[in-house]
């Protein structure tokens, strides 16, 4: 067994026809999206983009209670990485039935995956001699480089620059349609209760999207704030994208908070599809510059479906100062708009 960073990596790790083992949602993703998908035997819970990575094994599941409350979630992680307990616990049984020569994992959250070190001991106990390919991506470009990363590790990589300057291209797009426009300043939400901004490579994807972040750096974690914090900013939108959530649950967070009362009445907010284009670091987070693009410029770029619901929106005429921010329409309605 030996353990590479995805963020050094040069040489191929393995060869066609190998057995993959993906312990992150993002990496089951790219692992598809270069071609690798039919190697891949084993993967976590919330795998399940693309639809047929549902048909794998799943080796790791969550030590987590289901139906909490935000603020309940956010309670027992807090708890129990304080003890030191494991939030996600791995199948030895399958992984060595499943005997991969390869294992994807990261080594950037707690919250996120298996615990590396749990990896490591895992395998070595099982004596399992799998290559470990991990991935800790902190920022919009080190997300695109971990696609190749991970093409150079499953030989699959003219595929995987391929995809990485299809994505690059349709950024380019958005940068040329939002140039001469004014940026607004946008602050995007990771968690609700209790509030904490989105870092990593969201503050990227806002820069790219033609906003300017607030609330969050890129290249640093996520960190926990005050309402009071977002106020200061001075947002001119807020984007509500949960860790853990799709749209629907996303909506009904940012509902919440419209309801309490916690951000400026006149700034328009917004829910998005987090799971599926801003918490995960693989493709599709281009979808989610695409969706804030909207957001910001909605008049420059389309929607695309499904990724976004407007909660509370300010209608034109009140650049011109004719007008109070109105409640959106039912969320269901107005999803992708």
């Amino acid at each position: 067994m030996s353990n590479q960073s995805g963020q050094a990596r040069g040489d191929p790790l393995v060869a066609w026809g190998v057995r993959i083992v993906s312990l992150l949602p993002s990496a089951t993703e790219i692992l598809f999206a270069v071609g690798a998908g039919a190697d891949v035997v084993g993967v976590t819970f919330e795998c399940d983009f693309p639809s047929e990575a549902r048909s794998r094994r799943i080796v790791s599941t969550t030590t987590l209670p289901d139906s909490l409350s935000s603020a309940q979630i956010d309670a027992v992680v807090r708890a129990r990485i304080a003890a030191g307990e494991d939030l996600y616990t791995l199948d030895e049984g399958a992984l060595r039935d499943l005997d991969p020569d390869l294992v994807v994992t990261q080594d950037l959250c707690a919250v996120c995956a298996v615990d590396i070190d749990e990896v490591d001991k895992a395998l070595e106990h099982l004596g399992c001699r799998a290559e470990v390919l991990t991935l800790d991506p902190m920022t919009l470009d080190e997300v695109l480089s971990s696609i190749e990363t991970i093409g150079r590790a499953t030989a699959t990589g003219k595929r995987a620059r391929e995809l990485v300057q299809s994505l690059r291209w349709r950024m380019d797009r958005i940068a040329s349609a939002v140039a001469t426009r004014d940026r607004p300043r946008m602050a995007v939400l990771e968690w609700t209760d209790p509030p904490f901004c989105a870092g990593h490579w969201v503050p990227d994807m806002v820069t790219a999207a033609g906003a300017v972040p607030v609330v969050g750096a890129a290249g640093t974690r996520s960190e926990r704030i005050e309402w009071s914090t977002v106020t200061d900013e001075q947002p001119d939108i807020v984007v509500v994208a949960p860790c853990g959530y799709r749209l629907e649950g996303a909506v009904q967070l940012a509902e919440e908070v419209v309801r309490a009362g916690v951000l400026p009445p006149e700034v328009p907010v917004w829910a998005v599809d987090a799971d599926a284009a801003f918490v995960r670091p693989g493709p599709r987070v281009v979808d989610g510059v695409e969706t804030l693009a909207h957001i910001a410029h909605p008049d420059a770029i389309a929607a695309l479906a499904g990724m976004s619901a407007p909660i509370r929106r300010r209608p034109a005429a009140r650049s011109a100062g004719l007008g109070p921010v109105q409640p959106a329409a039912p969320a269901g309605a107005a999803t992708g708009v």
